[in-house]
């Protein structure tokens, strides 16, 4: 589909100019984790930008010039704001200002895990509100193949604008990666995938500007599944090497050795590893959304939702090692003493989003536990959507402190944490992540989980 001619259509043609010129007004919708680097990369690419979102201390806090993600600095933020690159407003009417619109909001699970949809459908509403002819909006929020045409398309057409002809419809899923130094949001493929091919080409022109590749494919469907085929992939591998784990304990095998070795094949093998439970905005929600859609045309997806409850049972399976660890010091889990290390879904970022920490605090409070936490990038606990998260603050990893503890349990390998220090000061210390592999003294003290 690249290079392919829009069809004769005025609005097509100035929004077309517009972003060839760079005076296209770009509007990010959710300034989150996704949404706050994607308008980091459209101001490197020289576009002036909006940001939208409903929390207005999000808001304010980036007009003051401070950013709340840890890899966006405030610096950055600041010099935007400062030069009116960059513009956030909690004023949903404002939206008839951008001339693109990209929907970066969350996409989660319901209580009965469906997708719930509710944000997208909200501000699908509020877009159609203020939808004026020329305008271009893109769902990237991870969702089920159909979303865009069945869900967004009816709502944004109620007022009598053609689609393909007066606004314009896409989907390009988000790819972001926080914390990872090797890919920021303007170094990552972008796929994209139009309601019909003039949406499809403004998406990809507009996207080719600010992105190092842009990969189109034929429809919005195609798009919505492949985000979602990416994260089944990791959960389901995932999924297979955390059942090998509990294998491997119960063979007296170490599997982190075990995956050193295999991953030392040239070719057919790609490494994954096992963990307390899956975390972040996507593998523990994606792999349901596409189960979802399978039940609705009448199908199971076996394969998918074993994978899924292997995942979501591997807290249970640490607070067990936990158990076992406790037991061998003739010690019961309740009235025990354990600092759980690491809140973060995964290492060096801020992001506590799907943590399985949270389960693990709420089974380990659950068993009668004493518990504390230390996260140098989390200070206190926030509150949290599926979970009754403790009134808790991270608590200094001195020397007297690790070792008041009965278990020091490693949930997030955060390259800040001492390990040597934490074992030679703590009497137990479970390990989730193979943190401790490096550690020379002390090692009767570890017991992996």
């Amino acid at each position: 589909m690249a290079g392919m001619a829009i069809a004769e259509c005025e609005m097509a043609t100035e929004l077309e100019q517009a972003i060839r010129n760079k005076t296209a007004q770009v509007g990010i919708v959710g300034l989150g984790y996704v949404g706050l680097p994607l308008i980091r990369a459209f101001v490197a690419a020289g576009y002036p930008t909006m940001g939208f979102d409903v929390d207005q201390g999000k808001v304010d806090r980036l007009r003051a010039g401070e950013s709340y993600i840890g890899h966006i600095p405030s610096a950055w933020i600041a010099d935007c704001i400062r030069d009116e690159k960059f513009v956030p407003t909690a004023d949903m009417s404002r939206m008839g200002e951008a001339d693109a619109l990209l929907i970066c909001v969350p996409t989660p699970l319901s209580e009965s895990r469906d997708p719930d949809l509710c944000y997208v459908e909200a501000t699908t509403r509020q877009i159609a509100e203020t939808l004026r002819p020329g305008q271009l909006v893109v769902l990237e929020s991870t969702t089920y193949p159909g979303t865009s045409r069945d869900v967004m398309l009816p709502i944004l057409a109620r007022r009598g604008l053609r689609v393909g002809e007066d606004f314009f419809l896409a989907y390009s899923p988000e790819r972001e990666d926080p914390g990872n130094p090797d890919f920021s949001a303007d170094g990552i493929p972008k796929v994209v995938g139009g309601i019909e091919p003039n949406s499809c080409r403004l998406a990809e022109l507009l996207y080719q500007q600010a992105v190092v590749r842009v990969v189109s494919v034929s429809s919005c469907e195609v798009a919505e599944a492949c985000k979602i085929l990416e994260n089944t992939y990791r959960s389901v591998n995932i999924a297979m090497v955390n059942e090998l784990k509990m294998l491997c304990d119960r063979l007296g095998i170490d599997v982190w050795e075990v995956i050193e070795a295999a991953k030392t094949k040239p070719f057919g093998f790609q490494a994954f590893y096992p963990g307390p439970g899956l975390g972040g905005h996507c593998i523990p929600i994606d792999p349901f959304y596409l189960s979802w859609v399978a039940r609705k045309h009448g199908m199971s997806t076996r394969f998918i939702e074993l994978a899924g409850e292997i995942n979501t049972s591997m807290p249970q399976y640490v607070v067990r090692r936990v158990m076992d660890a406790l037991n061998e010091s003739s010690k019961a889990l309740r009235g025990s003493k354990v600092c759980l290390l690491g809140v973060a879904y995964k290492k060096d970022v801020d992001d506590p989003r799907e943590s399985p920490s949270f389960a693990l605090m709420e089974l380990l409070q659950a068993g009668g536990a004493e518990l504390s936490y230390n996260d140098p990038h989390i200070p206190k606990l926030p509150a949290m959507r599926h979970h009754d998260v403790p009134d808790l603050s991270s608590r200094e990893l001195t020397a007297e402190f690790l070792a008041e503890q009965d278990c020091v349990l490693i949930a997030t390998d955060h390259s800040a944490y001492d390990y040597d220090f934490i074992v030679r000061h703590a009497p137990l210390v479970v390990d989730t992540r193979n943190a401790t592999k490096n550690v020379r003294e002390g090692r009767e003290r570890i017991r992996k989980a």
